[in-house]
């Protein structure tokens, strides 16, 4: 599984932070930040899911406001938004 995070649309409101851990905040710039990821274009960055954080990632996708996180299974097929 894999996370992709869109910074740019991101609107600092911090609910991910509170369902995953690898989300923190980034107050000074007023988004989140996903830990441990790599800018694969401009503004976008992608991690792979660790096994057992799933459920958590797929918590934080669905709380984002704005839809700035998108979760990918294997395949590669789009599972959330």
């Amino acid at each position: 599984m894999r996370v992709e995070f869109d910074e740019d649309t991101c609107i600092g409101m911090y609910q991910c932070v509170a369902e995953w851990d690898a989300f923190s905040k980034d107050k000074s710039a007023g988004k989140a930040v996903l830990e441990g990821s790599e800018e694969e274009t401009d503004g976008i960055f992608v991690r792979e899911v660790p096994d057992g954080a799933e459920l958590d990632a797929k918590f934080a996708a669905r709380t984002c406001p704005v839809d700035a996180i998108t979760i990918y299974d294997d395949d590669g097929e789009q599972l959330i938004p």
